[in-house]
């Protein structure tokens, strides 16, 4: 081994040793049989996924199972081997496990799932494994829209509301020997998706039991974007009808509502720092009621999404006390037009409402989150956003947090099209002139956005593309490069994707 190689593997060692010594809540379990549970983003980010500690906590009370956890390297760069992969929990290589469970979030995130493979040594596409390879098992909330570009990379996919479903599918792997059987076996199994038998055909989403809701995660971890937050879900899926969302009211039973009492109970007595997780937390009838008496606990409190219709002072002014110094909500759309285009009920009455409030409490700053290359919007929509946007900087400082259209597979705007990099670029740089000394304005790139466009409404020869643009360096021209028969980013009019019976 050379210098510089044990030297890496030292730093890691001794960054694992630090970052374990800074969590609290873990869980031991040497299960009998060991999964590695990978996150194909750094640590920072994975441990902030309540989603992927669910089911790391699923995994290790399972009896005769157990996870370890494997992140993408901090510093893993596209086109250079990615360091050996390791599970922190006993540093063992990712390849010697039997399985390979990964957990993806977006479009992009396939891309680091193409190098946490190369880094435990596992053959990246699924036809070239065999016995002699861990079985990679995919889910997380891609499969809520579009994961089949997934199916170069995973052997199966669990899809949906998989914190039950992953124990009974990790149970089979375990008690079938073989890959041909196993596959043959998953494909049995409701919700299951196998590529090499179902093809493009998905299964329909798993949905558990509102008696096992909430989710809540057993690490509080320091060196993380929800630093020592204890993560706990006050409801599941939504109430609304947001044409462009995937988890809008029709998605998997709607909105699940967590009772107040079952919330609090999940949540230890000596948790500081709480982070309730949702898609609608502010729709939650007493959502007020849940945060005061974690703000009289000692706590501080952060929500994950806070809609403006419900920021009444009360409720401000609750926030403040739990912690707040900014009070961030949607805007969604640049206009009016826009906004009931969306069928969102963010009215301007609701955001000066919620300026006029951050400013009554004394926030730092009101920060609105919005869209923007959305279908039939103009110069004018744009035009608009920037005097409302100085009407509202008169009141409180203003933040905008920009992320341009991208249409999803399975919501209603799923055959629209993404605007084109040059025409959201030239909005950002209008509303940028428009608003220079009266907002602070930050976008996603149109560049990268147009990435998640293309495999937002890809399959299987997107997905593969995914390693040409890793193998060549990552950079948006070697994307570019590698999307260049699929470069119109347009959907393919399949509306919802095709679901087996």
């Amino acid at each position: 081994m050379s210098a510089s190689r044990s030297s890496s593997r030292t730093a890691f060692r001794e960054k694992v040793r630090r970052r374990l010594g800074s969590e609290a809540g873990a869980l031991g379990n040497e299960g009998a049989f060991p999964v590695a549970l990978v996150y194909p983003s750094p640590y920072r980010t994975g441990m902030s996924s309540l989603g992927f500690q669910r089911i790391y906590r699923a995994l290790q009370e399972a009896p005769g199972l157990g996870a370890e956890r494997a992140f993408l390297d901090d510093d893993a760069k596209a086109g250079e081997p990615h360091p050996q992969l390791l599970t922190y929990e006993s540093l063992r290589p990712v390849g010697d496990f039997p399985v390979f469970a990964v957990s993806v979030a977006y479009e992009i995130e396939i891309g680091g799932l193409v190098q946490t493979l190369d880094g435990a040594g596992v053959p990246v596409f699924r036809e070239d494994r065999d016995d002699r390879h861990p079985f990679v098992l995919g889910g997380g909330p891609l499969t809520f829209s579009n994961p089949t570009p997934l199916s170069p990379y995973c052997d199966a996919v669990v899809m949906g509301e998989a914190e039950t479903l992953v124990v009974d599918v990790v149970n089979t792997l375990a008690s079938t020997p073989g890959r041909a059987a196993r596959l043959a076996a998953l494909a049995k199994m409701d919700h299951v998706w196998v590529p090499a038998i179902h093809g493009e055909q998905l299964p329909s989403l798993a949905q558990i039991d509102d008696a096992l809701l909430p989710a809540w995660g057993p690490l509080q971890a320091q060196e993380t974007e929800l630093a020592g937050m204890f993560l706990v879900e006050t409801s599941r899926g939504c109430s609304r009808g947001c044409r462009y969302c995937v988890m809008r009211r029709s998605t998997n039973g709607g909105m699940r509502i967590v009772p107040k009492e079952t919330i609090l109970d999940a949540i230890p007595g000596e948790a500081k720092r709480v982070g309730l997780v949702g898609a609608a937390v502010s729709d939650h009838p007493h959502i007020v009621e849940i945060v005061r008496t974690l703000t009289e606990r000692g706590a501080s409190v952060g929500l994950s999404s806070l809609r403006p219709d419900k920021l009444k002072l009360e409720f401000v002014q609750t926030l403040k006390a739990a912690g707040y110094r900014t009070l961030t909500t949607a805007m969604d759309g640049p206009s009016e037009r826009m906004r009931q285009r969306l069928d969102r009920r963010a009215e301007v009455r609701h955001l000066l409402m919620a300026a006029e409030n951050a400013r009554a409490v004394r926030m730092e700053r009101l920060k609105l989150y919005l869209m923007i290359g959305l279908p039939g919007e103009t110069d004018d929509d744009i035009d608009e956003c920037v005097r409302f946007t100085t009407e509202l900087s008169k009141i409180s400082p203003v933040a905008l947090g920009i992320a341009p259209f991208c249409p999803k597979r399975n919501t209603p705007m799923v055959d629209e099209e993404f605007a084109g990099i040059q025409v959201v670029e030239h909005r950002l740089d209008r509303l940028r002139r428009g608003l220079k000394g009266r907002a602070d304005v930050r976008s996603i790139s149109a560049k990268w956005a147009w990435v998640e466009a293309v495999l937002a409404h890809g399959g299987d020869a997107e997905g593969r593309a995914v390693r040409d643009a890793i193998a060549n360096g990552g950079s948006f021209a070697a994307w570019k490069r590698a999307f260049a028969p699929f470069a119109d980013a347009k959907p393919k009019k399949k509306g919802a994707l095709p679901i087996v019976a």
